[in-house]
């Protein structure tokens, strides 16, 4: 698959890219994505800690006082919830909430997100992220030039581009992060994805390898 650089410099000349086709080209499937996605947000769920109840709490089960006659209540031991130190009635239980999903299908999902976003026509490649003063208002200018959706993900390489970061800390519409971070989840949420030349390369490596 062939896609067109594109660049913030109106006179560079667009030179043509060759997607692997095993990357950028699957045939996306909805259940392979949603379990991806599933697993992704189930594992960013954090699990409440756990309280003492009755049965977890170190004290006497002796019966400390008689049934009757005493004047009290009638209790078993000092392990109830009505006592101080004692155990918690109905408390906290600590809950899993990390699933498991084989390597092979948190790979395939990852390439049918790539892949969805460049049979859509919005998967945008870029030689460089530059920006000219790390200036937001030069980065808008340069940005309407490019086509791109309502929201947009842009990622780089090893770095994201230090200009490309400063000028785009104040765009809500613009997320950005290194090729390491490229996840299913971030990827389809966003209208149009865009790619630096090396965060192809090192996608293409990432599945390669």
């Amino acid at each position: 698959m062939k896609v067109t650089i594109q660049s913030f410099d109106a006179n560079a000349k667009g030179a043509d890219i060759e997607l692997n086709d095993e990357v950028f080209g699957i045939e996306p499937r909805p259940d392979i994505l949603h379990r991806v996605v599933t697993w992704q947000l189930e594992k960013r769920r954090a699990t409440a800690r756990g309280t003492r109840e009755r049965a977890d709490v170190a004290r006497t089960g002796k019966k400390f006082g008689r049934q009757k006659g005493g004047g009290t209540a009638r209790h078993g031991d000092r392990r109830a919830p009505v006592f101080i130190g004692g155990g918690k009635a109905h408390g906290a239980r600590v809950r899993d909430f990390n699933p498991s999903l084989n390597k092979k299908v948190r790979a395939l999902g990852l390439k049918m997100a790539l892949s969805s976003h460049a049979a859509a026509g919005t998967l945008v490649v870029m030689d460089s992220l530059t920006v000219a003063e790390n200036k937001t208002k030069t980065l808008l200018a340069n940005w309407a030039n490019l086509g791109a959706g309502k929201t947009a993900l842009v990622i780089d390489g090893d770095m994201v581009e230090q200009s490309f970061a400063l000028a785009a800390g104040n765009v809500h519409t613009i997320n950005v992060m290194p090729a390491a971070g490229a996840n299913v989840y971030d990827i389809l949420k966003h209208d149009t994805l865009v790619l630096t030349r090396a965060a192809v390369e090192m996608l293409e490596a990432r599945f390669n390898g």
